[in-house]
């Protein structure tokens, strides 16, 4: 069965989208199956996996409310081999306010995806939104397991209790017991700065949650690979953030 993650995080720019993308990239680089899914109305993981916006048919709105279209009729093939992506466009925004009057609505994206997904990848790599509505919910349902982008700045753990009580609701009241948060990933981390050494502290000390070895710095590279449509493990093979992303990739086979 695929293992489904998602990364997740109330607060925007703490690094969901790039961590999705280049997560996805890495497992790929090393022959996994990877289905990348874009949860998000902006759709930045879409166009950072090289998607045209004008070239989207159907995407994870037509998915999730339309009983007629399922995942495997809105999956498109990236130009990174091994990565597969459901797109979202802004039409996702107006899906929120039509689940709420679904029977079942927190698990309409577990119920979209179904064996189909289990059979033909080894991962499935949800993003996102900023926010901690039905999409999130949504996402967190059909999760195995979450990843916690958290910058090392200050404001950084802001929200996260609210993210970790969502988390506990969602096991309590039997929607997904098994949802688990495989890590917190430091994110913008400058090692020569002494605030980002105490936020990594403070991460540390958050409560039994583990924390990626791996931290992502925010380097050039990484912010000139989704202009080129790619990880940056293909864009800049040998850069600094494409080590990070494969250490990252690493841990999370290892936490299984």
């Amino acid at each position: 069965m695929a293992r489904i993650i998602a990364i997740a995080n109330q607060k925007g720019g703490v690094g969901k989208t790039t961590t999705a993308i280049n997560l996805a990239g890495s497992l790929a680089e090393q022959g996994y199956t990877v289905l990348a899914i874009d949860m998000d109305p902006q759709a930045n993981l879409s166009v950072g996996l090289g998607l045209n916006p004008r070239t989207i048919g159907r995407s994870m709105a037509d998915a999730l409310v339309d009983a007629d279209v399922s995942i495997q009729d809105i999956v498109m093939p990236t130009q990174t081999a091994g990565i597969d992506v459901a797109p979202s466009d802004i039409d996702l925004s107006a899906t929120e306010n039509q689940l709420f009057n679904v029977i079942g609505r927190e698990s309409v994206l577990r119920e979209a995806l179904g064996a189909w997904a289990d059979e033909h990848y080894d991962f499935i790599i949800i993003d996102c939104p900023p926010t901690l509505g039905l999409l999130t919910i949504n996402s967190l349902v059909a999760a195995d397991s979450v990843i916690i982008p958290v910058q090392t700045q200050y404001y950084a753990l802001k929200g996260f209790t609210a993210l970790n009580n969502l988390i506990n609701q969602i096991r309590s009241k039997g929607l997904n017991s098994r949802l688990r948060i495989l890590g917190l990933l430091p994110t913008f981390y400058d090692s020569r700065t002494l605030l980002a050494r105490d936020m990594l502290d403070e991460l540390r000390e958050l409560g039994d949650h583990h924390v990626f070895q791996s931290m992502i710095k925010q380097t050039v590279r990484l912010g000139e690979a989704p202009l080129v449509g790619r990880p940056v493990t293909t864009y800049a093979t040998n850069s600094e953030a494409a080590r990070a992303y494969r250490g990252l990739a690493r841990e999370v086979i290892e936490l299984g």
